[in-house]
């Protein structure tokens, strides 16, 4: 007699206004298993993964953990079924130890606590599974991969028998990966199932038992180990093929479009954030910054761009100096950016495609008819951008705060690259976006590369830096810790240089 599934949902349809974003979906979990969940952005993987912590109930279907069929009206009632979930967004009080936000919660905790017991037991737990974390250090001493590992071993602590990880490695180096990776498997031995969501191709081939795959709210296929391979999985998700070209016709010209000499710079804390940054951007050249989150990547793009003041060091375009300018007077010098925040920074989330492609413009007398804008050549130029760069709009008027990631990234490419800068600044330029417009996206910054124009790509995803850079700087701790031709190098070096460390070799500056 088999074993039942550990969870099993049958038939799950969880419907919001106006959309259906569950549609009479069928998944299950076996005992030991690492199950990864794949499909484009808005295809219910979220809104799936709720109803199974309890974020969400179903309007219709079954939840059967272990044979029973449950009701979770909370994610506490979840997680006494043995189901935890890691958001990608750790939910953890950085004043607080670990052992205080372990325990945080949980209601079967003794009444007058024991602290020291909890910490032994704690780091019991923790080294079994390789979980290797201090249960009294408090949460704002730790790094990234050390505050998911206390989001894990929490779930652990409370007696999970199912894991939900929700894109566990968008934060972490490749070494923290494998070693991810190699905690996973350890918990799947140990007779648990976890549920792994991601959109990276990579991790699927390496670490998957079965992989379900979403598109539109729909499970159109669960496939066995055997049965992945990269071509299939892709069409699975976006229903056609995704051709990947990524060869690059002509090399990097020789004149000098970005030059960093010795920048430094504070962060928002008031403490030194970039310390001694020097490199070069050439035309045609798209240069890949890597590095873990929060080592300096987004204050080199202010730093670049005018939004953030320099303390030492100089920034010159195309041989010009523009250390300190304004934001404006950068603009004119010919940087474009395309920042992380698309709809805090890069576009006004109440106003329209019109009225957002004119924020450049309005001032140049590219639109000016008399004392007044042009409004009617202005809505021309904006049917024409959305043809051109394929946007998908209900309305030029319509909020742009409606339209989905991807076409929220194209907006703001539109209006930066029509602007024929010199350089374009872009920063995680497909985060969240699923694999269709992720390929759109890089398409037409190769296409920029092509035409001669310098791109700084700052990218956390070290697969996006090897495709699309012609040369890598790694940076660490706010120092460019190497600075490598993309063809000579491999991800182990650059996860290295990501983590400070010495060993990877004679690295070029």
């Amino acid at each position: 007699m088999t074993k039942p599934y550990l969870i099993e949902l049958k038939n799950i349809t969880k419907r919001f206004p106006g959309v259906i974003a569950n549609d009479k979906v069928n998944f299950n979990v076996k005992q030991g298993e690492i199950h990864v969940l794949l499909g484009e952005n808005g295809s219910g993987k979220s809104t799936l993964m709720s109803v199974l912590a309890g974020l969400y109930r179903p309007d219709e279907g079954e939840i059967i953990v272990r044979g029973t069929q449950m009701v979770f009206r909370s994610p506490g009632d979840a997680i006494s079924a043995g189901v935890g979930m890691v958001h990608q967004h750790f939910k953890l009080i950085d004043s607080f130890s670990v052992a205080e936000n372990v325990i945080l919660g949980d209601h079967n905790v003794a009444p007058v606590l024991n602290m020291k017991d909890i910490e032994n037991n704690l780091a019991q737990l923790s080294q079994r599974y390789g979980l290797h974390i201090d249960p009294s250090a408090r949460v704002w001493q730790l790094s990234v991969g050390e505050k998911q590992r206390v989001e894990i071993v929490k779930m652990l602590y409370r007696g999970s028998r199912v894991l939900i990880l929700d894109e566990p490695t968008a934060v972490l180096t490749p070494q923290e990966t494998a070693e991810l990776f190699k905690n996973l498997r350890e918990m799947a031995r140990s007779g648990r199932g976890v549920v792994v969501i991601t959109h990276k191709m990579q991790e699927v081939m390496e670490i998957a038992d079965r992989v379900t795959v979403l598109r539109k709210g729909k499970a159109v296929a669960t496939l066995e180990k055997k049965q992945i391979n990269r071509r299939d999985l892709a069409w699975l998700m976006v229903g056609q093929d995704v051709v990947r070209q990524y060869k690059k016709k002509s090399p990097p010209g020789e004149h000098k479009v970005l030059e960093l000499q010795g920048v430094h710079c504070m962060n928002d804390l008031g403490r030194p954030c970039l310390q001694n940054v020097t490199f070069t951007v050439h035309s045609g050249e798209i240069f890949g910054i890597a590095g873990v989150a929060g080592n300096g990547q987004r204050e080199l793009a202010e730093v670049v761009s005018g939004l953030r003041p320099v303390t030492g060091g100089s920034i010159y375009i195309k041989g010009n100096e523009i250390t300190g300018g304004s934001p404006r007077r950068i603009i004119d010098h010919g940087v474009a950016l395309v920042p992380e925040d698309r709809l805090g920074t890069g576009l006004v989330p109440n106003l329209g495609a019109v009225d957002n492609l004119i924020l450049k413009d309005y001032r140049t007398g590219k639109l000016q008819r008399g004392p007044f804008l042009n409004l009617r050549q202005a809505r021309e130029n904006t049917k024409n951008l959305v043809n051109r760069f394929e946007i998908k709009l209900s309305s030029l008027d319509a909020p742009v705060k409606l339209l989905s990631g991807g076409n929220l990234q194209r907006l703001l490419l539109a209006r930066e690259i029509t602007a024929e800068p010199h350089l374009l600044v872009a920063v995680y330029p497909v985060r969240g976006l699923d694999i269709k417009a992720t390929e759109a996206i890089h398409n037409l910054l190769l296409q920029q590369r092509e035409k001669g124009m310098a791109i700084l790509l700052i990218s956390e995803d070290l697969d996006e830096i090897f495709k699309l850079s012609d040369r890598i700087g790694v940076l660490c701790n706010g120092q460019i810790t190497g600075i490598i031709p993309a063809e000579m190098t491999d991800i182990e070096e650059v996860g290295l240089l990501m983590m400070g460390s010495d060993q990877a070799g004679e690295i070029a500056l």
